[in-house]
């Protein structure tokens, strides 16, 4: 699989995947509803790209081309979540800030104890959507690609 095919497949899985999020995403009233629409999305995404791109992946050894994919799609969401944290940055950290003081008694808490404990929360919640993303993007790009490509004539 060519580097260009790589980069193809993972623009339009991130694609599917934010129209999928899209269209599945009505009115919540949990918030674990809205971790299993984009769950669900990302699995999905991740089965059509695996299907449509079964000729391509299956040119080379399907197992290194579906790790090369998930490899990129791995970085492009580590670099996605930092983006997105960084613009919600002033929410965020209050959200943290909340929920630790409503957890543990926070009252000597210096400054320095403030800024580990929401870098240690940033790349925990970081890790947390790159495992999954990881996971989802193997099983559906394995599941969708096991189709045979029609034989050429």
């Amino acid at each position: 699989m060519k580097f260009g095919d790589i980069i193809t497949a993972v623009a339009s899985g991130f694609v599917l995947f934010i129209v999928l999020d899209m269209v599945l995403n009505i009115p919540m009233t949990h918030e674990w509803e809205y971790t299993v629409v984009e769950l669900v999305s990302l699995l999905v995404a991740a089965l059509i790209v695996g299907y449509v791109f079964a000729g391509k992946i299956r040119e080379d050894s399907r197992m290194a081309s579906i790790g090369k994919i998930v490899v990129i799609v791995g970085f492009v969401t580590i670099f996605l979540a930092v983006m997105s944290y960084a613009a919600i940055s002033p929410h965020y950290t209050a959200l943290v800030d909340e929920e630790f003081r409503n957890a543990t008694s926070t009252s000597s808490w210096t400054n320095a104890d403030w800024f580990a404990n929401e870098s240690m929360a940033l790349w925990y919640n970081v890790g947390i959507n790159v495992l999954e993303v990881l996971a989802l993007s193997f099983v559906g790009l394995y599941l969708g690609s096991m189709r045979k490509p029609s034989a050429k004539t």
